[in-house]
């Protein structure tokens, strides 16, 4: 029986070593940088390159991580049902043209599934929810706004009876587009649709892993989701 192959280290032509990538790759994605912050501090660690390698870093590396810690996420989270679902879609411009930022957060505040679209309805609203059931399963409660896409796709895919709206019932979600809205600030917003849905994909996975819920916790069960976070990191595709 042939043996089989190992993975091919996706290190392999660069000449930097996997820690300093990985550290390039956090920095740019996980904090509201620009392509010459990072390198600027990277400068001032002894570690000199170019604001473009960032840029190619990013682009090669970010979604080969984000991709690992999704698939890790996912898996110790696939026999866990008793799930509320937010739904809320975000404006984004791009160079003039209003596109769509669909995003469905579990009632921890973690991003589950980010979907760009150029309109916003039934459609559309269908194919982000399919996406995310594909994925993730089916959750006790999916809490969404008054937008009448979400209505209408929840009948079609019969789960209606899921559906809860209210006032502030959404806030969860309205909230958990904050971090991304920094980042797109520094990023001096996108330009075009597929860069888009490549970093909100990326970023969402990175905000996971990083997030420890500071505000929620004392300071010394902090300091230790944040060790086991970064200890995490520094095991991807190693």
């Amino acid at each position: 029986m042939p043996r089989a192959k190992k993975p091919a280290n996706p290190f392999r032509y660069f000449h930097s070593s996997p820690e300093v990538i990985r550290l390039v790759v956090m920095m740019y994605v996980r904090f509201p940088l620009s392509l010459r912050n990072v390198e600027d501090l990277l400068s001032e660690r002894g570690i000199d390159i170019c604001h473009e390698t960032v840029r190619h870093w990013w682009n090669r590396f970010g979604p080969m991580f984000a991709a690992d810690i999704r698939r890790q996420r996912v898996n110790r989270m696939r026999g866990f049902r008793h799930w509320n679902w937010h739904l809320d879609e975000m404006y984004v411009r791009i160079n003039g043209e209003m596109m769509y930022l669909w995003r469905a957060v579990d009632h921890e505040g973690e991003v589950l599934e980010s979907y760009v679209t150029k309109s916003r309805d039934k459609a559309a609203a269908l194919r982000f929810m399919k996406k995310a059931l594909k994925r993730h399963g089916s959750p006790e409660i999916i809490t969404t706004d008054g937008l009448r896409s979400y209505t209408a796709a929840m009948t079609e895919l019969g789960n209606l009876a899921k559906q809860e709206t209210g006032r502030y019932a959404n806030n969860r979600a309205e909230n958990s587009h904050l971090p991304f809205r920094r980042r797109e600030r520094a990023m001096l917003r996108f330009r075009r649709m597929k860069s888009l849905q490549k970093f909100a994909s990326v970023h969402a996975s990175f905000h996971n892993h990083f997030n420890s819920e500071r505000h929620l916790v004392d300071r010394q069960t902090y300091k230790a989701r944040r060790s086991a976070a970064l200890a995490e990191w520094q095991n991807l595709m190693a």
